[in-house]
């Protein structure tokens, strides 16, 4: 069972919005046994939605969405567009004008808002149009969404179509599900499985290798591979009757690369904060290169606050010396870029806040700042715990903002190290 995608937005398609969209469309459909055969962004232009609805049509899937372009602005033609390419008239429906003129009411009220009464009502009105037989999705925000059918002469997926803003599809997806037509295709979708491995510390060449040898062995199994900021994630997509060769192959995975699977589902982030959380430690940070990027990973997953108590940026000197009480001997012997100081952030973040383990991180992200003894991309970090301590030493290529993240991402090992151990960071 398949389905393809269009995001609508020409904000999106030059990249000033990014997608947030279609990739968890994707994972929701592939939990009800659908996958997603394509994924096309197009701008607010009619001709390329239609083009990209026929496209999809034509490689035979089962079901079609559409995220944005249900506004009351003049770029917001969704509706039409899928009308059209249904073969269904569309019309205002009176009892949804109404609703949605309801809601824009209180939005402009509790908003303090003023707006032309005519232009507010205009707006309401193209927001209320209905291709004729479509079921109407309820509106989240003001716009509501629609299930196309296609007319009676025509054959072809319905067409789910989804308001861009992602929290209103979102909470519009459950009554999406629900509406017949999309009931009626996934009443025929299979079970489709995913499973992820993730490695620390292996080639994705070497990797590459591996699969090329077992490949009798994954018979059935749509196995991709990813290599982001030093983690290598293997996900396996299978039919349930695949389960057994699924089996057999993360167990042979497991087995050759047993020194750096380091999780065979949970993110590195759900390791470490369920692992804080486990063992009711706590956790302080003290950044300088990363300026603060560790502590808001840490605080992403909720219920964070019962395990990190804080975190210092602290870029200038006297902020390391006054907030974290780094010597300031220390600072001026080995420079702020030094594993010493690394340790002393450290140890300064775990004493100021009271935490079971500090971390620490000091580099230079560039692109200026560097030195020949101390180039762009040298960093410095340290973990330290009860009787614990972790430290690493990196050179790491690329801009800015890879350094900073590169680096977040070795002080998260670090701590997973620390609490869990397993392939060393």
């Amino acid at each position: 069972m398949r389905a393809g995608i269009v995001v609508t937005g020409t904000e999106v398609l030059t990249g000033r919005v990014p997608d947030r969209n279609g990739p968890w469309l994707a994972e929701e459909l592939r939990r009800l046994g659908v996958d997603v055969g394509y994924v096309v962004v197009v701008g607010d232009r009619p001709g390329d939605v239609t083009s990209a609805l026929s496209f999809l049509a034509s490689t035979g899937v089962d079901l079609l969405l559409t995220t944005g372009g249900l506004g009351p602005t003049a770029d917001d033609l969704t509706a039409q567009v899928v009308a059209d390419f249904q073969g269904r008239p569309i019309a205002v429906d009176p009892e949804l004008e109404q609703r949605v003129a309801r809601i824009v009411e209180r939005l402009m009220a509790r908003r303090g808002w003023r707006a032309d009464a005519d232009a507010t009502a205009a707006g309401v009105r193209k927001q209320a149009m209905v291709p004729r037989g479509a079921t109407v999705l309820e509106p989240v925000g003001t716009a509501p969404g629609l299930v196309v059918p296609p007319a009676e002469e025509r054959t072809g997926p319905p067409v789910v179509v989804l308001p861009g803003p992602p929290g209103e599809l979102r909470g519009m997806w459950p009554a999406a599900v629900a509406a017949a037509p999309v009931r009626a295709v996934l009443a025929g979708a299979p079970e489709l499985r995913q499973e992820t491995l993730r490695m620390w510390g292996t080639l994705e060449a070497q990797l590459a290798a591996t699969l090329r040898e077992l490949e009798p062995e994954r018979t059935g199994l749509e196995i991709t591979t990813c290599l982001r900021e030093g983690e290598l994630e293997i996900v396996t997509r299978f039919p349930a009757g695949g389960q057994p060769a699924y089996d057999r192959f993360a167990a042979e995975l497991a087995g050759r690369y047993a020194g750096t699977v380091f999780s065979t589902g949970p993110t590195l982030d759900d390791l470490v904060g369920e692992a804080l959380a486990a063992r009711g430690l706590t956790v302080a940070t003290a950044e300088s290169c990363t300026g603060g990027l560790l502590a808001a990973r840490l605080t992403e997953r909720a219920g964070a606050s019962a395990t990190v108590l804080g975190g210092i940026a602290a870029y200038a000197n006297s902020a390391k010396e006054q907030l974290l009480g780094v010597p300031a001997g220390l600072l001026a012997e080995h420079g702020a870029v030094s594993p010493e100081v690394a340790r002393a952030l450290a140890e300064g973040a775990r004493t100021r806040f009271g935490a079971d383990v500090g971390v620490g991180i000091t580099g230079v992200a560039g692109p200026g700042g560097g030195s020949a003894e101390k180039p762009v991309g040298t960093v410095h970090l340290c973990v330290v715990g009860a009787g614990t301590e972790l430290t690493r030493a990196l050179a790491l290529p690329g801009s800015r903002s890879a350094v900073r993240n590169r680096s977040v991402t070795m002080a998260m090992h670090l701590l997973r190290e620390l609490l869990l151990g397993g392939p060393p960071a």
